[in-house]
């Protein structure tokens, strides 16, 4: 994407040039997944520039915000942000958790909402500040942002009445969004914003900057203890637990894989988004049983040279096919949305 961006650091203001004067999006932000962070940069469009076509899948899916993290600066927070949650699985329940606990000023919880309607509003009375339960069309009448963190099947019915109501949208299932271009409509439509979180990868900073220009190949290897995968319709028919070394299960288009894989790979679908598109960024997975941790290698080639970046994430003791550090990059988009403060790219 065609961009120029005038900073004095530690503040960052990007300027983003679509095809026409009229348009209005936000400025799109990478940096990798840690626990503090910044703000969400925005842009204003100016111009007639025309965008490069290794950015052209975000120029036709506007506002799409790609949202992650990256500061150890304190925020500098502004109005306090109402947040609820649509899902209490294992990333849900943390971030629900860190809200409660006033871990991030600039927003608090306001309310839950899970097909387990019972375990749902038993894990709410555990929180300090008990929330409650609402359907998702009550719950987006009642916050600013949902926070989507449930089964990317549910995302249709989260993005809709959230979207609809013109509230903001952050979508940790990341490969449920690449197919619904209705829903990019629907925000742009509503005056809303959608954030994916970089999830458990780091670097789409990077892999932004290298999109300025010429982009030869994107390539993400994953490899996941066989455990991890079990579930997976992509493995289905297959026995994991009599894999003894590690086995390609999946190579193709990124997709593909989120279709066969829509709760192990979402990464994926952030870094196609950041980059040249889920037909053309590619992805290997292994089912690997040396591996105790869920990893993943990122490989970009182009004209700025070659960049390769390595992630190995702690699996969650809870959900082996989510990655520690998927929750703390949704905390940190969080922190960076409520704050003026942006570092990095």
């Amino acid at each position: 994407m065609s961009s120029t961006s005038s900073s004095v650091m530690p503040i960052r203001v990007n300027t983003l040039r679509c095809r026409t004067s009229s348009d209005v999006i936000r400025a799109m932000s990478f940096a990798p997944s840690f626990e503090s962070a910044g703000s969400v940069t925005k842009g204003v469009v100016s111009g007639q520039d025309r965008l490069p076509k290794t950015s052209q899948w975000f120029q036709e899916r506007l506002p799409l915000t790609l949202a992650t993290d990256g500061s150890n600066m304190g925020p500098m927070v502004t109005k306090v942000k109402k947040i609820g949650i649509a899902g209490c699985g294992t990333i849900g329940r943390r971030v629900a958790s860190e809200l409660d606990a006033g871990s991030i000023p600039g927003a608090t919880l306001v309310a839950l909402n899970s097909r387990n309607i019972q375990r749902a509003k038993e894990f709410a009375s555990t929180l300090s500040n008990p929330v409650p339960v609402l359907t998702l069309h009550e719950m987006a009448q009642a916050v600013d942002l949902v926070v989507e963190a449930a089964p990317g099947a549910a995302m249709n019915d989260i993005a809709t009445a959230t979207l609809s109501a013109g509230k903001d949208l952050m979508a940790l299932s990341g490969g449920a969004l690449l197919e619904r271009d209705d829903l990019f409509d629907m925000a742009e439509r509503n005056g809303a914003k959608v954030y994916v979180p970089s999830g458990a990868i780091a670097g789409l900073d990077g892999v932004a900057s290298a999109c300025a220009g010429e982009i030869d190949s994107i390539t993400m290897i994953t490899r996941k203890p066989p455990g991890g995968l079990k579930g997976a319709p992509g493995v289905e028919g297959m026995d994991l637990d009599a894999v003894t070394e590690p086995t390609v299960v999946y190579e193709g288009p990124v997709q593909e894989a989120c279709r066969l894989f829509p709760a192990n790979v979402n990464v994926s679908a952030a870094l196609s988004m950041a980059g040249i598109g889920p037909n053309k960024t590619a992805i290997l997975i292994y089912a690997d049983p040396t591996v105790t941790r869920n990893t993943h290698e990122i490989q970009v080639e182009g004209e700025f040279g070659k960049l390769t970046i390595k992630i190995e994430n702690v699996p969650s003791p809870e959900n082996p096919r989510t990655g520690k550090l998927s929750a703390l990059s949704a905390l940190a988009t969080l922190r960076r949305i409520t704050s003026h403060i942006q570092i990095g790219t």
